[in-house]
């Protein structure tokens, strides 16, 4: 089995949520959005886990219930290129690494599991999760060929009228193969809409090496819902109260 590290991104303050906390220690059933993330991971068989914090990261390592997590500052937001690129040193050469984020609570270990099972079937050298939405604006979207083939995964604001015609999005999480995700962030460019180093160039950057890149599509987007604001921290709060009806069930 190869070794598995997680990079959760957990840097941003989260302006929507109308509050002076950063957005991942805002909490559901009394427990932190991260640590559902971290929870998740750890269940997916994550060793080492780091997360990219910014904003009150001071608050942020105190209200985590998981202590045993690495924490690297990024004390500037310039994109989730960027903030990777912040946990380089973690990261290590051996392995793959999954790409998660703070404020995804509803992120489960068994699909995170699934994730790895195809990434490994399919040889992939960097696996994106994805599902298909019936309302993708503000998403990244995943384009395919004819064949259904992945091409990229591109940021809304950069995509063109066709490409986003597509439902099909992008969660943000990844499976990365380490090694090639550390020589991919290098490469990164700010050349896009935002000024900002975006991930999903590192796809293409590892594409066009010749190395396989696909992404792994959930029937149900539910696991990848982010909590951006206050109705949809209660959406998400639902959501955990009734998963966890059905396990005491």
């Amino acid at each position: 089995m190869n070794q598995l590290k997680a990079v959760i991104l957990a840097a941003g303050k989260g302006t929507r949520m109308k509050s002076d906390l950063p957005k991942v220690v805002h909490t559901i059933e009394g427990k932190c959005l991260a640590d559902y993330v971290i929870e998740a991971a750890t269940g997916a068989g994550a060793e080492d886990i780091c997360l990219v914090v910014g904003y009150k990261y001071a608050v942020v390592r105190e209200s985590l219930a998981h202590k045993d997590v690495r924490f690297v500052l990024q004390e500037e937001q310039l994109g989730t290129g960027h903030a990777v690129r912040c946990a380089k040193d973690f990261l290590g050469e051996d392995g793959d690494t999954m790409i998660l984020f703070g404020d995804t609570p509803l992120i489960t270990a068994e699909t995170l599991l699934r994730l790895q099972k195809y990434h490994r079937e399919h040889k992939n050298t960097v696996t994106v999760l994805s599902a298909f939405v019936g309302e993708p604006d503000g998403y990244g979207r995943i384009i395919r060929d004819a064949d259904g083939s992945f091409v990229k995964s591109v940021e809304h604001k950069d995509a063109t009228p066709e490409e986003l015609k597509s439902h099909e999005i992008n969660s943000g999480m990844y499976l990365f193969d380490t090694r090639e995700l550390k020589e991919a962030l290098e490469r990164l460019t700010p050349n896009n809409a935002q000024g900002e180093y975006y991930l999903p160039d590192a796809l293409t950057i590892i594409k066009e090496k010749g190395l396989k890149v696909d992404a792994f599509a959930l029937e149900d987007p539910e696991d990848i819902t982010g909590v951006n604001d206050q109705e949809q921290l209660r959406e998400a709060s639902i959501v955990i109260r009734r998963r966890n009806t059905r396990r005491q069930g």
